[in-house]
């Protein structure tokens, strides 16, 4: 059944209070909690026998610390066995923080500073403010406290006041505290939001209880009443600002689950805001007011508690306030939580998309309290967007209600339920907003798609139209995701919504990655990266299957997250699927290989050698088609620029740029063409045209290399070895770096007299600057030197700076020299301790089919300071001789690829010897894992 979206303008509560921690239930008996039968005597006792007052202040802080101690360890054990009570919790820790801050007013007026007759002007109270003052406390919150007074402070309240401070500050409680009149309060609220804010949950902890009703009364009365459009809008302001501190994204991977988009604080606004308006005491009132529904209400609650759990176990596992949800920590909250792996997938990765789903709930309550002010006229409309450009004119059944696209007949609208998918055409078409109003009706009705419009020849047609037709594809799917009708017209998305993968590489969930490159491919249509992508927008301008490209980018890795292949389960969803959306057979199977193979080019471009024929020839067998080329192409470059914002970078574009150009030649042309002769003997002709030396140096420089030495490395580099190798002294090193600008690297250059491990001592001194290593190759001479060439970027992605050159050069020819031992000087670069609990497992296979000449070592493990060093010692001791070594990097994942020949110029094909070692590999990996602390 349709259900409607509207909800009757709700008539206010008035100056309700929220309820006293005693008076909710608890994670532990109240006598666990504190002990009053037993501590207040023992504190009354300890204080009276004191000999002073500092004696006894200190007194009564050995008492109420046992007491605070206890009863932490009494919650805490709660938790620990009933993990998800995290109301309990917070009621439990403001109780706990009521009953001390009672005992410490009872020491102070009863033994310190009594007062038997107090006048009028002593009388004063105690409230507790903010989340505090709400009831709402995790382990390590702040207290912050209110100390009332009727008109000016008296000698005697500053006594009271200063002494209670310096017991609760001995108690290592974080206070924040003003002492301040009635009319001190209702003037400086009425200038300082945060004050108003703070004064809007005030709490009676003990003093005068009827100071606090009139503070409480004139508030109201002379205050909030007659601001509440101003209260809202400031509120308003102060969430956007905070987004967009925190990165103004609710898929963070590491969030701060106190400011974050969709975190607590989102949610105490959307209280705040509601309590100012209507007068509430609970959210629980707004579905009486017909505010939310029960259903909603139910999700207001549901991520609340979760949110406050996270919170509370990030403050018992840290030992103080902690709010960012790093790393580490996520591992151990979802444990402590009681996520366990299952079904392929961590359990930090379960915890966090449950995370991440909340999150996007918070901002869809939101969205429907705001619809409700604006409906009773309490908040002020938002400004048109794009206000001097001409819109469109929408179709019926919408309308253009506060400069955003609403539905106008709900009838009507549901009437059809492809509505709920021409309402985003429409969005699009027209350049408008989706209205709060029309957002609630959507979710409100998701149900209505069903396996019939699933299966509508018309409903796939508008999805493939909301994809094609508009040039900005992402912004309806964005908002058709955090609705969930994306994943209810694609039920196989629905895994991947905010699935988070458990690794530094991807910035993004696997939808909002999938959302993102989706984006990217409207950017480069729109012309907009025709600069930075010259390859994919030369491929666009020429025309390829828009179709095809656009769903196979919507499909990608819809299959992760299980235990099978992702890619190999998205090509049978795939298979699925795209027959759904209306696609033709041969669309269909090129999408199925498209994302079979989306990680094929990504894979040869970074982990082997293209200058390798045998490369480009398996590479070119395997796509088949320049068509698939085309499309594998522009799926790879806006693949790798969705997985986060520092990924991409100018050695990744030239690697496909050169496998492309490559592998096209060798379609047009022909596999046969692509061989080692005819790359030597141009490579070799490149040369003379490069160097202005006589014939005779020339002959006698380009016959002292054997052929691996010409196909492998580009002119340039062979120019500068010939120059460093030229009358090159016994036993000189000769290092030189440049800027490679076409790779985005520093090409480090060197030359020597040839001798076992040179290839590994590099990559240690390499490793003990902190350089990224992308590519290296090493060739010995037919006379006895070694060339070395490697690729290197600094910690960010990017060629060193002219003025960081001298300390690697330094380091390259101290370390070459020996006056550095490379073991010696790594011990101690260990993993930073938020990224130690990234683990993945070592997998370690032998390729001799990859190459003519080379066996191909690929070692897939945890990423760790001076690993590659470790790797090229062990294979230097197994008399194994490195040609080249690629190195990519996945966040915390590394893929080394060594290219090797044994020590008499042959390929490794004995299983003994590639099982000999495997061995020696993996203990060199275990070593690095040792040193690094992992």
């Amino acid at each position: 059944m349709p259900r409607t979206a509207s909800a009757p303008a709700p008539e206010p509560l008035l100056r309700a209070a929220p309820p006293a921690p005693e008076k909710v239930a608890l994670i532990a008996a109240p006598e666990a909690i504190f002990d009053r039968e037993t501590a207040m005597p023992a504190l009354s006792e300890a204080v009276r026998a004191a000999p002073d007052k500092l004696s006894a202040r200190r007194a009564a802080v050995e008492i109420l610390r046992g007491a605070r101690d206890a009863g932490r360890a009494a919650i805490a054990s709660g938790f620990a066995q009933d993990p998800t009570r995290a109301r309990r919790v917070t009621h439990s820790y403001a109780y706990l923080t009521d009953r001390i801050i009672q005992a410490v007013w009872h020491v102070a007026i009863t033994h310190l500073h009594p007062c038997p007759n107090p006048t009028r002007g002593e009388r004063f109270a105690i409230i507790a403010v903010g989340g505090y003052g709400r009831g709402e406390m995790a382990p390590y919150s702040d207290v912050d406290l209110l100390f009332l007074t009727p008109s000016k402070v008296t000698p005697w309240v500053e006594s009271v006041v200063e002494t209670m401070l310096y017991i609760l500050w001995d108690l290592k409680l974080k206070v924040g505290h003003a002492t301040r009149t009635v009319r001190d309060c209702i003037r400086l609220a009425g200038d300082d939001m945060t004050i108003r804010t703070a004064l809007l949950e005030q709490r009676p902890i003990c003093g005068d209880a009827g100071l606090a009703q009139t503070l409480q009364d004139r508030l109201w009365d002379q205050l909030f009443v007659g601001t509440v459009p101003e209260f809202i809008e400031a509120k308003l302001a102060e969430r956007a600002e905070r987004h967009q501190k925190q990165g103004g994204q609710r898929y963070l991977l590491e969030p701060n689950v106190k400011e974050a988009k969709g975190g607590l604080r989102d949610l105490q606004t959307l209280y705040w805001i509601a309590k100012y308006r209507y007068g509430v005491a609970e959210t629980a009132d707004l579905v009486s007011l017909g505010v939310f529904t029960a259903e909603e209400f139910a999700a207001f609650e549901a991520a609340e508690r979760f949110l406050w759990c996270v919170r509370c176990h990030l403050h018992l596992i840290s030992g103080r306030a902690a709010d960012m949800l790093t790393f580490d920590m996520q591992v151990e909250v979802a444990a402590r939580m009681g996520y366990s792996d299952h079904a392929g997938r961590r359990a930090v990765e379960h915890f966090m998309q449950a995370y991440f789903r909340h999150a996007t709930k918070v901002g869809e309550l939101t969205r429907i309290l705001l619809t409700a002010l604006e409906a009773d006229n309490t908040k002020s409309e938002p400004a048109l967007l794009g206000l001097f450009k001409r819109r469109r004119k929408v179709k019926p059944p919408y309308q253009v209600r506060q400069g955003r696209l609403d539905v106008e007949d709900e009838t009507a609208f549901l009437s059809d339920k492809l509505n709920l998918l021409r309402i985003f055409e429409e969005a699009l078409r027209t350049g408008l907003l989706l209205h709060p109003h029309s957002m609630r009706l959507l979710s409100a009705n998701k149900h209505l798609i069903d396996r019939d419009m699933r299966e509508n020849r018309e409903a796939a047609k508008l999805f493939l139209n909301l994809l094609l037709r508009h040039g900005n594809p992402e912004r309806a799917l964005r908002r058709m995701n955090e609705l969930e009708i994306l994943s209810a017209f694609i039920p196989e998305f629905a895994p991947i919504v905010a699935m988070m993968q458990f690794n530094m590489y991807h910035s993004y969930t696997v939808d909002e990655h999938t959302i993102q490159v989706i984006s990217n491919l409207s950017q480069i249509e729109r012309g907009e990266l025709e600069e930075s992508l010259p390859l994919s927008s030369e491929i666009l301008a020429r025309g390829v299957n828009r179709r095809v490209l656009y769903v196979a980018l919507l499909l990608h890795d819809i299959g992760k997250g299980r235990p099978e292949d992702h890619s190999i389960l998205g090509a049978r969803i795939a298979r699925t699927v795209a027959p759904r959306l209306g696609l033709k057979p041969k669309e269909c199977e090129t999408i199925e290989w498209l994302v079979r193979h989306h990680l094929l080019m990504s894979d040869m471009s970074q982990k082997r050698d293209i200058s390798d024929p045998r490369t480009i020839r398996d590479f070119a067998k395997a796509v088949k088609t320049r068509e698939r080329l085309d499309l594998l192409t522009v799926l790879t470059v806006c693949d790798i620029r969705g997985v986060g914002p520092y990924v991409w970078n100018n050695w990744k574009a030239q690697m496909l740029r050169a496998l492309h150009r490559a592998t096209a030649s060798a379609l047009e042309n022909g596999l046969e063409d692509v061989n080692r002769e005819t790359r030597e003997a141009r490579a070799k002709q490149l040369f003379r045209e490069a160097v202005d030396w006589p014939e005779a140096e020339l002959r006698a420089e380009i016959g002292r290399h054997y052929g691996p030495y010409w196909q492998g490395i580009p002119t340039a580099a062979q120019v500068r070895f010939a120059h460093l190798l030229k009358d090159l002294p016994d036993g000189e090193v000769r290092v030189e770096l440049e800027a490679d600008e076409d790779r985005d690297a520093t090409r480090a250059l060197m030359a020597c007299q040839d001798h076992p491990g040179v290839f590994s001592r590099l990559a240690g001194a390499v490793s003990l600057v902190g350089a990224n290593i992308v590519d290296a190759r090493s060739y010995t001479s037919k006379d006895g030197y070694a060339v070395t060439v490697y690729w290197l970027q600094d910690a960010e992605g990017h060629p060193y700076e002219a003025a960081r050159l001298p300390r690697l050069r330094s380091m390259i020819e101290r370390t070459l020299r020996g006056e550095v031992v490379t073991r010696t000087a790594l011990e101690g670069r260990e993993i930073k301790k938020r990224e130690r609990k990234f683990s993945m497992p070592t997998n370690i296979s032998f390729d001799n089919e990859g190459s003519d000449i080379y066996t191909l070592i690929e070692v897939d493990t945890r990423d760790r300071p001076g690993l590659l060093y470790d790797l090229t010692q062990a294979l230097a001791a197994a008399n194994i001789q490195i040609s080249q070594a690629v190195v990519a990097t996945y966040g915390a994942q590394v893929v080394d690829v060594f290219y090797v020949k044994d020590i008499f110029g042959l390929k490794l094909w004995s299983k003994s010897k590639q099982d000999t070692l495997e061995k020696k590999l993996r203990a060199a990996i275990t070593r690095a894992a040792e040193r690094a602390g992992a």
